[in-house]
């Protein structure tokens, strides 16, 4: 297997989203949109995924499940009872502190903890209503948008934030804010859920942070970043 250190090329021009795309389907292929679940429900999931590895962030919110049947529970629960069911997904101190206060505001607002009234709204108002609660920032929000209402928006994580980097689809510097206006501006329709899953497998299969094996990777005939020529 070929390895690379990757440094963006000022004299390639980047590959178009769509072919990006199609690329990637034929190398992992399309992925299945799994049954949509409860709202707050991917809420919870979400906020334990933060720092953490999937399968870490499984087994914390089948804990804090086990110890809070009724997520009502967790409002008038102390934070260190919060904190004790998901300490194997780090951070337990930080994430209790924010899920009581997410649980205490919805129950105060809403009246019950369901989030189908986001249903109705628009995208970015049901962006803004959720990244209004404590702890949930804008790849939060729209993990929860994408994955549980269906809504055709994008989040950035950190291997989607180094492949659009190394694909020269923003700057080197540039952080996830502008990744996201960036695919906001650019992804097509009805690909954010395709593209999203498959950027992440091949972040984390392929464009590794620190080898990237660009001789395997199905985008390096484009790519600006690739080591030496085609």
């Amino acid at each position: 297997m070929l390895y690379c250190y990757m440094r963006p090329s000022l004299t390639r021009i980047p590959p178009e989203p769509a072919w990006v795309a199609t690329q990637l389907r034929r190398r992992y292929g399309a992925p299945v949109r799994r049954r949509r679940g409860a709202t707050f429900d991917a809420l919870v999931e979400t906020v334990l995924s933060q720092n953490t590895t999937d399968a870490n962030s499984a087994r914390t919110f089948a804990a804090l499940r086990a110890r809070f049947p009724r997520w009502e529970e967790m409002a008038a629960a102390p934070s260190r009872r919060i904190a004790a069911a998901i300490r194997a997904g780090g951070l337990g101190d930080v994430k209790a502190a924010y899920l009581k206060a997410i649980t205490r505001r919805i129950l105060e607002e809403r009246g019950r903890l369901s989030l189908s009234f986001l249903a109705k709204m628009s995208t970015s108002a049901a962006q803004d209503w959720l990244t209004a609660l404590p702890g949930v920032g804008v790849k939060t929000a729209r993990v929860v948008l994408l994955f549980a209402l269906g809504r055709d928006c994008f989040p950035v994580d950190t291997h989607i934030l180094r492949l659009t980097r190394r694909l020269g689809f923003i700057p080197a510097r540039a952080g996830a804010a502008v990744a996201h206006r960036w695919w906001d501006d650019h992804c097509p329709p009805r690909l954010a859920y395709e593209l999203h899953l498959n950027l992440i497998r091949h972040g984390r299969e392929c464009c590794h942070a620190r080898k990237p094996a660009c001789g395997a990777c199905v985008l390096r005939n484009r790519c600006p970043s690739r080591e030496g020529g085609r």
